[in-house]
């Protein structure tokens, strides 16, 4: 705790010095990604900083753009904007600079003032300050106890980011990693914003019909490895063309791993989708996180990160490729996985 308290007095004077801030949208942007970026939108325009969003490198999903101050989010990627302009880069809920754009090689200018908060275990903590709490499951709750160090007025706009980004990735305060800190903290956020079932409403119903139909390939394709526990699911980028599902592309993956991870015996759930050729995300979940630690595996790809029961990673290889590089690993880090 003295820390995590040392790490936010050095994160506040950093943003007490700066004027023009810059905060951004992860690849592939979840509720966490969203709420936690719009949170801290609230608080530093409060502050009366000069706050620019960008959305980074893909759309923002249809089923956050209610979160409030979605529409304050600019469509631009960090390619698109003059770094040289900003004092400070708050980066949120990204354990890499992968995390930051997958468009091409980035690197910070010399000059320019980062600033990491997230709660990924794999966090490679690649700025000048690092604030990475692996034990919160949400990068929003580690900004909630941020927020609490300098006493900053949750207000009902900051209280609704603040539960999307904890309710998301969560999975509805469902996920390990949540404790009772969380829904305390939670009960807090709903008394500030009571229209929380609305919010919730929203996230999770709001989706179009594209989507179902990318779960529905998704599900249909699944195959088992290694006398059933480990499950795939995969769609290549012929199939993303010839069903027209370019929208949604980018959505999904962990909907349908959690779904895969819910059957009795396959203990390892994996998503791939070739969202261009020889570009493949990957999705991983277990239901056995003891056992199987995912953030191992998505490390070992050289293109990945995450938690012990849920990962991810991008691979730039064929879509078939990808699937043996990760059986592969998976086979190598527990060999006997065949014989159980």
């Amino acid at each position: 705790m003295l820390s995590f308290k040392f790490t936010s007095k050095k994160i506040w004077r950093e943003i007490d010095r700066s004027q023009k801030i810059l905060l951004h949208l992860h690849p592939g942007s979840d509720g966490d990604s969203v709420g936690s970026a719009l949170a801290f939108y609230h608080v530093l325009k409060n502050l009366g900083k000069d706050v620019t969003l960008i959305q980074g490198d893909n759309n923002l999903p249809l089923n956050l753009s209610t979160i409030p101050g979605a529409d304050k989010i600019l469509p631009q990627n960090i390619f698109q904007i003059d770094l040289n302009q900003f004092d400070l880069f708050i980066i949120l809920d990204s354990s890499s600079l992968r995390q930051i754009t997958r468009l091409g090689d980035f690197k910070f200018p010399r000059t320019l003032k980062t600033i990491v908060i997230d709660h990924h275990p794999s966090n490679e903590k690649f700025a000048k300050i690092n604030l990475v709490v692996p034990h919160s499951p949400a990068t929003a709750q580690v900004l909630f106890d941020l927020f609490s160090v300098r006493k900053i007025k949750i207000t009902p706009k900051i209280a609704a980011c603040l539960y999307a980004g904890i309710y998301t990735d969560t999975g509805g305060f469902k996920y390990a990693g949540t404790t009772h800190k969380t829904l305390v903290i939670a009960s807090q956020l709903a008394k500030i914003y009571p229209k929380f079932s609305q919010l919730i409403f929203d996230i999770e119903n709001n989706d179009p019909p594209e989507r179902l139909k990318l779960i529905s390939l998704l599900l249909g394709s699944i195959e088992i490895y290694y006398s059933g526990h480990v499950a795939i699911a995969s769609l290549s980028y012929e199939d993303i063309k010839k069903h027209q599902l370019e929208s949604v592309v980018n959505t999904s993956y962990s909907d349908v791993a959690n779904m895969i991870k819910s059957v009795i015996g396959w203990d390892i759930a994996l998503v791939f989708v070739e969202i261009q050729p020889q570009t493949v995300k990957v999705s991983f979940r277990t239901r056995d996180s003891r056992t199987y630690d995912l953030s191992q595996i998505a490390v070992a790809t050289k293109a990945g990160g995450g938690h012990k029961a849920a990962a991810g990673a991008t691979i730039n290889q064929p879509l078939s490729e990808a699937k043996t590089l990760v059986l592969q690993i998976i086979k190598k880090l527990h060999p006997k996985i065949d014989k159980i």
